[in-house]
């Protein structure tokens, strides 16, 4: 049975008025999440809120079968889309929102990840620090098909227009990621707040570093509000142990 430690917080940043992001960490039902919301005035809050809900529900219980887990990561986004887009219906003041979500359950020895938007999800093994996702916006789309280079992508003026998101339309695609775990492993989910802010580099430095999670949680928040802090900065640490 695989044990871990999961450990994250939210931050408002330096710049926003309002914190639209959305963590959730359940310690005993192993899972944890991260959203983030869109839309602005049209209640990207709510939208995260909405996220995070949806899957305290579907997660109500441990579920220790993989292939329940996998339909479990796919069960919350389809049913938070369609709770985004009734509730917006319903109240013309959230007509826009919707949020990117990162969502990780544990099960016996291995993980399953459901990802959509530009929030991310890395890990670190074995001193190696990998993206598992791919950002979904259009930035990433120019990169794939070669129209701009990485320096440029950093920089671009475009960076935060996202192509998928939950609670936009209905039934967008979903990228869900299966894994197994090993003993050392760190899953780092994070909102674009922190990514826009320090890079990769600098990231897996922080990871590395001989502190306990709480503390890296701690340390990656400061960092990206010391390098500006324009947006909400989300930070989940999953330690497999």
């Amino acid at each position: 049975m695989t044990r871990f430690f999961l450990f994250g917080k939210t931050d408002q940043g330096l710049r926003r008025e309002k914190n639209e992001d959305a963590i959730l960490i359940n310690q005993e039902n192993g899972f944890c999440l991260v959203a983030d919301g869109i839309g602005g005035a049209a209640a990207g809050d709510i939208a995260s809120k909405i996220f995070a809900m949806t899957a305290d529900k579907v997660f109500s219980k441990r579920q220790n079968n993989d292939d329940i887990i996998f339909e479990r990561v796919q069960q919350t986004f389809q049913i938070a889309n369609d709770t985004i887009l009734n509730s917006a219906e319903q109240n013309p003041a959230y007509k826009g929102m919707g949020c990117t979500a990162e969502l990780l359950a544990l099960g016996p020895a291995r993980f399953v990840l459901g990802h959509m938007g530009d929030s991310r999800t890395y890990r670190l093994r074995s001193g190696n620090l990998k993206q598992l996702t791919t950002d979904h916006s259009l930035v990433q789309d120019q990169l794939d098909n070669g129209m701009i280079t990485r320096e440029e992508a950093a920089r671009h003026s475009f960076k935060n227009v996202i192509s998928r998101a939950v609670g936009i339309k209905k039934d967008p695609a979903l990228d869900i990621l299966r894994g197994k775990t090993v003993p050392g492993d760190l899953f780092l989910l994070c909102s674009d707040g922190l990514t826009d802010m320090i890079d990769d580099s600098l990231v897996k430095q922080y990871l590395s570093s001989g502190t306990d999670i709480k503390e890296k949680v701690e340390n990656l928040i400061h960092a990206a509000n010391a390098n500006g802090g324009k947006d909400n900065i989300s930070v989940v640490l999953a330690e497999i142990l």
